[in-house]
C-alpha cells in the first residue's frame, strides 16, 4: 500500500500571474511556430540592484540578485532553470567570512515567499495587529529592521514548478517531482550557487518550513555525501520529519498524542481553559504521552471506567465537553477541533494559525468549510510579491509566477509500504558532521504541524550519537505555522536566529 501525502501548505492552490516583460536588460520572450510563447534556452542576465535596510539603527548595503541557474545533466544538456532571489551584505571585505542562509518553504509546491517576505528578507508585508487580521488590499512590502541580513546573506529558492522555476525544452516536469528527485535538484542549485558566488569557504545554513524542513533534512545529508559539503545548521520552521505524526489512519493514534498539546495552547488563548499556558502546555504533553497514549493503545478493550476519566482530563485540558470526546472514541482530529471550540459562537478556527477565528459559513457542518487563516495570507501575500518583484527588483516574466501550485502532483515519495520519514537522514548526517546544530522553530497554536511532531521525531532518532544531541535546540512561539506574522514573534525569532548563526560567523 502507498500512502498519498496531502499538501501542508494549502488546502487550495492557484498561481498569480504576473506582468509583462518590462525589463530591457532581459530577453523577451520568442513565439513559437503555434504561437505560444517560449523562453530562450539560456537563462536571462539576473537583475541585480543595489539597496539598503535599517537594522538595529544601523544602515546595512546590500546587493539584491534575482534571476535563475541552470541546472545541466551530466552531458552538459540543460535540465531546468531554478528561479531565485539572493541578498548579500555589500559592504563586507571578504564576501567568505559571512554565514550565507539558502531558504525555501514547503507545500510540496509552494514558492519560497513566505520566508521571503514574511521573516527573513529585507522587506516584509506590512500586516496589521498581531497577524489575525486581514489586511485591506492592496498588501505592499515595507523595510525590515528586523531581517537577519546584518549578520548573514540569504538565498531564497523555488524548486521546478514554483515560482518561476520551470523544466527547460524536452525534459518532463515530473522528473523533479519528488521526495529524492526534489532534495537532488535542490542539492544541485545549492552547489552551484555556492559556486559561482566563491561561497564554499561560508558557514552554510538551510532553512525550511513546512514540507520544506523535509526537504532540509533531506539536503544535510545528501549535500554531504554527494558534494562534501559540511553544513552549520539546519533551522527546521514548523516543519516535520515523520508523516507518521500527522497522518490519522486507523491503528496510527500518533497524531491525535501530537496535537493535543496544541489543542490547549489554542484553548487558552481563545480564554476556553484558565490558568498558566505554559504549565497547562506541559501538563498536555505529559498526559499526552502518559496517560492517554496508553488509553488509545487499547483499542476497543478500554474499559468505560477508564474512558469516562480520560474524556474529563480531555475536557479540562482542550474545553472540548467530555461526551464529545467520549462520542469520537477519545480520537478528535484537528478539523473536527477547528469546528468545535468556538462552535457557539458561529466560528471556525484556522489550520495554519489557530488564533484566527472567522464567522463559520455553515453553522451547522460538523468540520469547517474553509481555513481563516489561510485565507487571510495568501491574496496579501500573493500580491505583496508580484509588486515588490516587478517595482521593487525589477523582475517580471509573462508566465505565471506560482505562488502555490498544483502542478507538482502526484508527488513521488519514494516510499512503498511505508510512510515517509527522513529523521535517518538528519541523524547521518549530524553523525558524519559532529558540528551540524539543528534548531527547532514551532508555534503554538499550529494545528498544521505541530510542535509536538518534529519533537517527537528527535526523540526517535535512537541511533543519534549522544554527544551530537546537545546540537538541538527548540525554540517555542505564541503564533502558529507562520508565527512570524505577530510581531513579537517576529522579534523573537530574528534573536532566536542570530543566537543559533553566531557561532559560526568569523
Amino acid at each position: 500500500m502507498r500512502f498519498t501525502i496531502p499538501l501542508l501548505l494549502c488546502l487550495c492552490l492557484s498561481a498569480v500571474a504576473a506582468p509583462e516583460n518590462e525589463n530591457p536588460d532581459r530577453p523577451a520572450l520568442k513565439d513559437a511556430p503555434n504561437g505560444e510563447k517560449t523562453p530562450p534556452e539560456k537563462p536571462a542576465p539576473p537583475v541585480i540592484r543595489e539597496a539598503s535596510v535599517e537594522i538595529g539603527g544601523k544602515k546595512i548595503p546590500y546587493r539584491a540578485t534575482t534571476g535563475k541557474i541552470q541546472l545541466k545533466q551530466d552531458d552538459g544538456k540543460p535540465r531546468a532553470s531554478i528561479f531565485h532571489v539572493s541578498y548579500e551584505r555589500s559592504d563586507v571585505k571578504d564576501p567568505a567570512s559571512r554565514p550565507v542562509m539558502f531558504a525555501f518553504n514547503g507545500g510540496p509546491g509552494s514558492s519560497a515567499v513566505w520566508l521571503h517576505i514574511g521573516v527573513l528578507g529585507p522587506k516584509i508585508i506590512q500586516l496589521p495587529g498581531d497577524g489575525t487580521t486581514a489586511p485591506a488590499p492592496p498588501a505592499r512590502v515595507v523595510d525590515n529592521p528586523l531581517s537577519i541580513l546584518d549578520s548573514c546573506d540569504l538565498v531564497f529558492v523555488d524548486p521546478v514548478s514554483t515560482g518561476y522555476s520551470r523544466t527547460e525544452k524536452d525534459v518532463k516536469p515530473d522528473e523533479f517531482h519528488g521526495l529524492d528527485e526534489d532534495i537532488e535538484s535542490v542539492g544541485d542549485f545549492v552547489r552551484r550557487w555556492i559556486s559561482e558566488h566563491d561561497r564554499w569557504a561560508s558557514p552554510k545554513f538551510l532553512m525550511g518550513e513546512s514540507y520544506g524542513g523535509i526537504r532540509a533534512a533531506g539536503l544535510a545529508q545528501h549535500l554531504q555525501s554527494r558534494y562534501g559539503m559540511n553544513l552549520n545548521g539546519v533551522v527546521l520552521l514548523s516543519s516535520l520529519l515523520d508523516f507518521a505524526t500527522l497522518q490519522e489512519t486507523p491503528g496510527n493514534d500518533l497524531p491525535y498524542l501530537v496535537f493535543l498539546p496544541a489543542f490547549t495552547g489554542t484553548a487558552h488563548f481563545h480564554g476556553k481553559i484558565p490558568g498558566d499556558r505554559d504549565a497547562l502546555i506541559r501538563q498536555s504533553t505529559e498526559f499526552a504521552f502518559g496517560e492517554y497514549a496508553a488509553a488509545l493503545l487499547k483499542g476497543r478493550d478500554i474499559d468505560a471506567q477508564t474512558g469516562t476519566e480520560i474524556a474529563a482530563r480531555l475536557e479540562k485540558l482542550t474545553a472540548i465537553p467530555a461526551e464529545k470526546w467520549i462520542e469520537h472514541k477519545l480520537r478528535i482530529s484537528p478539523a473536527l477541533f477547528r469546528g468545535e471550540l468556538l462552535r457557539a459562537e458561529g466560528k471556525v478556527l484556522g489550520r495554519f494559525d489557530a488564533r484566527v477565528a472567522w464567522d463559520a459559513t455553515d453553522k451547522t457542518a460538523p468540520l469547517p468549510e474553509y481555513d481563516p487563516s489561510y485565507s487571510l495570507a495568501y491574496g496579501a501575500f500573493s500580491t505583496a510579491m508580484m509588486d515588490y518583484l516587478g517595482r521593487g527588483l525589477g523582475y517580471k516574466e509573462d508566465q505565471p509566477y506560482e505562488i502555490l501550485t498544483s502542478k507538482v502532483q502526484p508527488w513521488k515519495w519514494s516510499a512503498s509500504n511505508t510512510i515517509v520519514n527522513v529523521g535517518g537522514r538528519l541523524a547521518t548526517a549530524m553523525r558524519d558532521n559532529p558540528h551540524l546544530r539543528v534548531l527547532v522553530m514551532g508555534g503554538l497554536t499550529d494545528l498544521a504541524t505541530p510542535p509536538e511532531g518534529v519533537a517527537h521525531s528527535l526523540r526517535h532518532l535512537l541511533d543519534l550519537p549522544e554527544n551530537t544531541r546537545k546540537n538541538i535546540s527548540t525554540a517555542f512561539y505564541d503564533g502558529g505555522h507562520m508565527f512570524y506574522l505577530n510581531p513579537p514573534d517576529l522579534a523573537k525569532t530574528r534573536a532566536d536566529l542570530l543566537k543559533f548563526i553566531q557561532p559560526a560567523a568569523r
